[in-house]
């Protein structure tokens, strides 16, 4: 039996990718492992937002051939689909496998491993298989990857395997695919390509089996979740496919990964108000307070809109989580401007913030400004605004502090305690040991924090 190690980096939508690639694998017989060094081979699902999980994954891979140089080690994700020499450059790495070109991983490995007395070259007439040319490097791994953008199906087959991820207590549902947006500085769109969107019947479909296999709560996510349906034939539109896994399903909650501002409308928060049966749970990225760097940035919205999208959340629903993302250090980005993005979160009722340090990525308009803020400065800027969100998240939880609410049980325990999420994502203790799934009602205290991240 091929023992199989994986592992994800980065956002949601990676990590529905990374269960839905689990799942494919096991299903050609492949026995997965806990650890990297009892793999015959390992797969890394990359990111490649920042330069920091560049090298996250380079050291990965490092470390993983050190301890285990015998694995065959397949790296692939967004980083393997922008730079995919790179890393087939390292020791270790057999293949290098873009985004485009994951879902044939499977019938790879399988090549590879019932082909055991093949050559090389006998492994690439399976890339042929696919519309889009294969690249190949002429170094130490192989590369399988085409143009993202030709692509315009979804990246997995449907049946269980478009993302969702029974394999943990509140599994990931992948419903959309790249986008069409062009921030200054995101690199996501050059390596996820143009925006696709599950079908609705394949979403209630997913959503039905991950209920029968005995899913409470299912995060919908997506790369611009809020962009769902606008490439289908006829037109779709979230709010439409939320009604109906309402309508059509027994899920007993829903959750929302990040959704852009301009999305937040007044249809859709009051969506949320409506049915308990979704979690007053809103993450909505803002970069910036400042009205020029947001226009720097290539964003839609300025900051007196988002601000009025995240009153209406507070007030329509007033126990909701809100949390936005922010990038401190974006070129040009003065000492005023900052201050401005402190004085407008400040003002705003966050629960939690995710804050990032500018990093400039290949093929974006912002890696060609000038005017830099030196490191030592975004440093300095992402500690204040950090400390910040720590303020807003101990403020939001002692709003809550006393109050009984509904949470599910995670996969985290000891002998008197079990960790539990609410619908309003706040990390919670339940007395004595629980199964993770299950649901209890909890009284908020003021140990724990809010998730920094899910």
């Amino acid at each position: 039996m091929t023992a199989l190690f994986i592992e994800n980096f980065g956002c949601r939508a990676t990590e529905a990718d990374t269960s839905a690639l689990r799942r494919s694998l096991v299903g050609i017989g492949m026995t997965a492992v806990p650890d990297p060094v009892l793999a015959d081979v390992v797969v890394l699902n990359t990111c490649t937002v920042t330069h920091r999980a560049d090298a996250q994954t380079r050291e990965a891979i490092r470390k993983i051939h050190r301890l285990n140089p015998g694995a065959r080690i397949v790296v692939t994700g967004c980083y393997a689909q922008r730079a995919p020499e790179e890393l087939a450059a390292i020791d270790g790495v057999a293949w290098v496998v873009g985004n485009s070109r994951q879902a044939e991983i499977a019938d790879l490995v399988r090549a590879m491993f019932d082909s055991r007395t093949a050559s090389s070259s006998d492994l690439f007439p399976l890339a042929q298989l696919a519309d889009e040319p294969m690249s190949l490097a002429r170094g130490p791994a192989k590369i399988l990857t085409g143009d993202i953008f030709a692509q315009s199906i979804w990246p997995f087959p449907s049946g269980g395997s478009t993302g969702a991820a029974p394999d943990r207590t509140r599994p990931i549902l992948k419903i959309q695919d790249g986008c069409q947006n062009r921030c200054s500085y995101c690199v996501i769109p050059l390596v996820r390509g143009r925006s696709r969107s599950l079908p609705p019947d394949e979403v209630i479909g997913e959503v039905r089996s991950l209920v029968s296999a005995g899913a409470k709560e299912i995060v919908l996510s997506g790369i611009n979740l809020g962009s769902y349906g606008r490439d289908l034939v006829p037109r779709a539109a979230l709010a439409a496919v939320v009604r109906r896994i309402l309508r059509e399903t027994t899920l007993e909650q829903l959750r929302f990964s990040s959704i852009e501002p301009q999305d937040i409308t007044e249809e859709f928060v009051t969506l949320v108000e409506s049915s308990d049966r979704i979690a007053p749970h809103f993450h909505v990225p803002l970069q910036s307070g400042s009205d020029r760097i947001l226009q720097k940035m290539h964003r839609w919205y300025r900051a007196g809109h988002y601000a009025q999208r995240i009153q209406l959340i507070r007030h329509l629903l007033p126990q909701a989580a809100i949390g936005a993302d922010v990038i401190v250090g974006f070129p040009g980005e003065t000492r005023e401007d900052f201050a401005a993005t402190a004085d407008f979160i400040s003002e705003l009722p966050f629960s939690y913030l995710h804050v990032f340090s500018f990093s400039p990525r290949p093929g974006t308009a912002a890696e060609q400004l000038s005017l830099r803020v030196e490191a030592g400065e975004i440093r300095e800027r992402a500690r204040a605004l950090r400390a910040l969100g720590e303020e807003k998240a101990a403020r939001f939880r002692n709003s809550q502090v006393g109050k009984t609410l509904r949470a599910l049980t995670l996969d985290r325990s000891e002998d008197s305690w079990t960790e539990a999420l609410t619908g309003n994502y706040l990390k919670v203790r339940i007395p004595g040991r629980h199964p993770a799934n299950e649901w209890h009602e909890a009284m908020v205290g003021r140990s724990l924090t809010t998730p920094s991240s899910d």
